[in-house]
């Protein structure tokens, strides 16, 4: 069952950095077979108060491999200069047969 990355972009904290981050997590996340479903800065707010000013959605084919992406040794120095560049909320969600 696919499962799928959620990434809300709260603040960028460091432009520079966010654009080095953004340059080289895609072939970190094709080495584990995830794809990119939605990369947007245009989120039309429809109910409620969610207002992310930015929001990534990316797939994998398992649960099992995003969480070997999220933990693996090539994004460990990635994910360390995301948390330098931008604030971020990401969850894991399974999708449906």
């Amino acid at each position: 069952m696919s499962a799928f990355v959620v990434a809300e972009r709260v603040e960028v904290l460091d432009a520079a950095k966010l654009q080095r981050y953004l340059d080289a997590v895609s072939p970190t996340i094709e080495r584990h077979e995830g794809c990119y479903r939605v990369v947007s800065e245009s989120v039309e707010l429809l109910e409620g108060e969610w207002r992310p000013p930015a929001l990534v959605i990316f797939e994998f084919p398992s649960r099992e491999q995003a969480l070997e992406w999220w933990g693996s040794a090539e994004y460990a120095p990635l994910k360390a200069l995301r948390r330098e560049a931008a604030v971020y909320n990401m969850v894991l969600v399974e999708g449906v047969e």
